[in-house]
């Protein structure tokens, strides 16, 4: 497959995804504006609102939806889906928060050569973590089991 049927097996994707959501939000009487995109190598949903009832607390309501967005890929298509659906810029804010989170880890490795435990984080939220930790030439793993998992940062 090239990258443009890629791109655009993606974009059918988040299409599919953008209807569902639309009933969605008209179900819930919410509103909100939605944009489908291709980033990372993923299909992208941005839902632009200003209610805080699609993020939930910790970003839980969302990650929910993604899911059931996901699902309705899978049913319509056959085949799992990386989408990610974002709502009101959560997730960008969430990235820089996790990214200042893990600089604050790494620095206390460097300083002290202990190695530090991170609160727990779900699985997208970890990778972030580690991309952080392995640009720093540091080593970082999981330990623990859902929703109790967490980064561990340590020396090489």
């Amino acid at each position: 497959m090239s990258n443009h049927e890629t791109e655009a097996t993606m974009l059918a994707e988040g299409d599919l995804v953008a209807d569902y959501l639309e009933e969605l939000l008209d179900i819930a009487d919410l509103d909100g504006d939605i944009e489908n995109s291709v980033q990372d190598g993923r299909a992208y949903i941005a839902i632009d609102t200003d209610s805080e009832k699609l993020v939930g607390k910790d970003g839980e309501v969302l990650d929910a939806l993604q899911e059931l967005c996901r699902l309705v890929v899978m049913t319509e298509t056959g085949h799992r889906s990386r989408l990610m659906v974002d709502v009101a810029g959560y997730r960008a804010r969430r990235r820089a928060e996790l990214v200042v989170m893990a600089k604050d880890a790494i620095a206390a490795v460097q300083e002290t050569g202990e190695p530090v435990r991170m609160t727990p984080l779900n699985a997208y939220e970890r990778k972030i973590v580690h991309d952080e930790v392995a640009a720093a030439d540091l080593v970082s793993e999981s330990e623990g089991e859902p929703p109790h998992r967490r980064v561990v940062v340590r020396t090489k």
